[in-house]
């Protein structure tokens, strides 16, 4: 059951009895529209649409080095559907057996070798603790945090040049990041800025992107903003929804370093990135070209589609009011009846800061680029779209119709294998194609 799903399950305990108004949902034009269609079974957590995404995301790591395809069938073969502490044991496992193998690599000098264990042991731990934020003291989270950047950093060292761990000043603290350099010359090239989004880390922007880029000759710079791995981790620092305050102080550092054009200088948001990067430029004039992947416009409306339209007024009055029964009942039975749903409601807590599954809801309706705002970029703009996404189906299609800027939509198809949301499974494909259309449109 996809968020799609289990919000269109809950709307008829919404509108029962002619109580009158809906209590929750996720959105369609009207109670009659068609509803979404089951997928097939899958090879691995059939019956676990979370468990199996994420099985797919490590799967598609193997493509840039992040995983090997084996490790992750051996260790999806250990977990249990749907058990969080299962599926952290068999990671934090796999994980520790691959560091301590990269650790005699690189005491007999393998360094390459140890280089592309140290890579996969910190995606391995960054997995591990994917699902446990419900208590975010858990030791667990707190080493598996700690050992997914140690191992990174000792991988990044191996490189050449070597990956450059940084840290950009942002208000009273800085954001973490990485500068991925094509050489160790000054040559000005372009600079493609990437951030990822709800759940991912800017160490695992090195399979998902910053090595393609550099292939081609792009020097990268990827980073964690708030609300994401690096900045929650360390310091509890939440999503803020006017993310050009954070894209702005990242340009600002880039500009500082050798070897950036500044007439070159792109942006990527990934995933929930796909709404923060298109709002960062629209107030962000120096940026040359956006990539959106997958497009965004509203974060929220997934949420609350199959909601009719004379309802929504009920609906975020119950959201936003200080007390809700009926609607917690019905988030509490929703998080209990739906894989997606649990996580998305515990990790959307722990990332924005917030207390219950309600304050989320409401939280996320400050995450659009309405009233304006996807109006307002100006750069070229690709937006990418993935025909089978688990999370935003529709989304890039609403962003792209909103731009009044150079723009081009992506569409990436299942039988292709780049259907799953951010065409995870399929980077080598998708990072050709949005990396062919940057080469075009920065000359």
């Amino acid at each position: 059951m996809n968020r799609r799903e289990l919000f269109a399950a809950g709307l008829p305990l919404a509108v029962a009895a002619g109580a009158a108004q809906a209590q929750t949902g996720s959105q369609t034009q009207a109670p009659t529209s068609t509803p979404v269609p089951t997928p097939d079974k899958t090879p691995l957590f059939p019956d676990d649409a979370q468990f199996w995404f994420e099985t797919v995301r490590m799967f598609g790591a193997d493509e840039y080095g992040g995983a090997s395809f084996g490790e992750v069938l051996a260790t999806s073969a250990r977990i249990k559907a749907g058990d969080y502490d299962s599926w952290y044991d068999a990671w934090n496992a796999s994980a520790d057996r691959v560091a301590a193998e990269g650790e005699r690599q690189l005491a007999k000098g393998h360094h390459v070798s140890a280089r592309d264990s140290f890579l996969r042991a910190s995606n391995y731990y960054r997995s591990s603790e994917f699902f446990l934020h419900a208590n975010p003291k858990d030791p667990r989270v707190t080493r598996a945090y700690h050992r997914s950047v140690d191992c990174y950093k000792a991988c990044a060292r191996l490189f050449d040049p070597p990956i450059e761990p940084v840290e950009v000043p942002y208000e009273h603290t800085t954001l973490p990041g990485y500068l991925h350099r094509v050489d160790g010359s000054s040559r000005p090239r372009p600079l493609l800025i990437m951030h990822t989004g709800f759940d991912g880390s800017a160490e695992e922007m090195h399979f998902n992107g910053a090595r393609a880029a550099v292939e081609r000759g792009y020097n990268v710079l990827a980073f964690d903003g708030p609300g994401q791995f690096g900045p929650i981790h360390r310091e509890g620092l939440p999503f803020r929804p006017d993310w050009e305050k954070v894209v702005t102080p990242v340009v600002d550092f880039a500009l500082k370093q050798r070897g950036v054009d500044p007439k070159r200088i792109a942006l990527m948001g990934a995933s929930m990135g796909g709404e923060l990067a298109p709002r960062a430029a629209a107030f962000e004039p120096r940026l040359a070209a956006l990539i959106a992947n997958d497009g965004l416009y509203d974060y929220a409306a997934p949420f609350f589609a199959a909601i009719p339209e004379s309802q929504r007024g009920a609906v975020m009055s119950m959201l936003k009011a200080e007390q809700s029964p009926a609607l917690d009942r019905i988030l509490a039975g929703a998080m209990k009846a739906s894989p997606t749903a649990r996580w998305s409601f515990i990790h959307g807590m722990y990332s924005f800061g917030i207390a219950t599954p309600r304050a989320y809801l409401a939280a996320t309706l400050a995450y659009s680029l309405k009233d304006g705002v996807a109006e307002k970029i100006r750069c070229p703009t690709l937006v990418c779209d993935a025909e089978s996404d688990l999370f935003f189906k529709g989304q890039p299609q609403q962003l792209f119709d909103h731009l009044t800027c150079r723009k081009t939509l992506m569409t990436f198809t299942a039988q292709e294998g780049a259907g799953a949301h951010c065409e995870v499974g399929a980077g080598r494909l998708a990072y050709a194609r949005m990396y062919d259309w940057l080469d075009e449109v920065l000359g």
